[in-house]
């Protein structure tokens, strides 16, 4: 749990000093994070390459990486459901929708306003962050109690990028392409689910 508060207070730091405006101008003037994310996933290949048990693992699951993403698919439209059962603001399809994002905030709430309105897609924003920090929490919790696999689907689209390094972290490099594979496929998936749902 020590890394996940690290993490968290990272994030909040970074709130604070954006809150404030603590940090100088050209910080935020041009977007740094995008940079930072390439020598992210610099450093995270140089891991992935180096591990000779990555081929073994990706070659254990042939066709059943597939299941990956579609597990994560699957598993957060019955979590979905299961909400919708539990309040009276959101339609399922609606949900189904903010669902959809897979913790990719930027796309899914751009996507949701587009089509139904600034409030659903700050619903989206706001839920999709939270899937976000909770795989950064709790990371190593999920990998403990249930499986490896467990926070790749947990950090649904950001298993390929700002949860990576956590979830490499706890699983195992071996288990990074599995990891950046889920990612892709939702990433590609997104788009069109939330437009054909909405």
């Amino acid at each position: 749990m020590k890394g996940s508060f690290i993490i968290l207070s990272f994030f909040a730091g970074g709130l604070l000093a954006g809150i404030f405006s603590l940090m100088p101008g050209f910080l935020l003037e041009n977007d740094y994070s995008l940079y930072a994310l390439y020598i992210l996933m610099f450093l995270v290949g140089i891991g992935i390459g180096s591990n000779k048990k990555s081929i073994e693992i990706i070659k254990s699951f042939n066709l059943k990486i597939v299941l990956v993403p579609l597990s994560v698919i699957i598993g957060t439209y019955i979590g979905v459901a299961i909400f919708t059962l539990l309040q009276n603001n959101l339609s399922l399809i609606d949900s189904i929708a903010i669902g959809s994002g897979f913790g990719y905030y930027s796309l899914s709430s751009v996507l949701i306003s587009e089509i139904s309105g600034e409030q659903l897609g700050v619903i989206a924003l706001l839920s999709n962050i939270i899937r976000e920090i909770i795989t950064l929490l709790f990371t190593p919790i999920f990998a403990k109690y249930f499986g490896k696999l467990a926070p790749i689907s947990s950090g649904g689209a950001t298993s390929m990028d700002t949860c990576l390094p956590v979830i490499t972290k706890y699983i195992g490099a071996e288990y990074a392409i599995i990891s950046v594979f889920s990612g892709i496929v939702l990433t590609i998936l997104i788009p069109f689910l939330i437009t054909i749902i909405l």
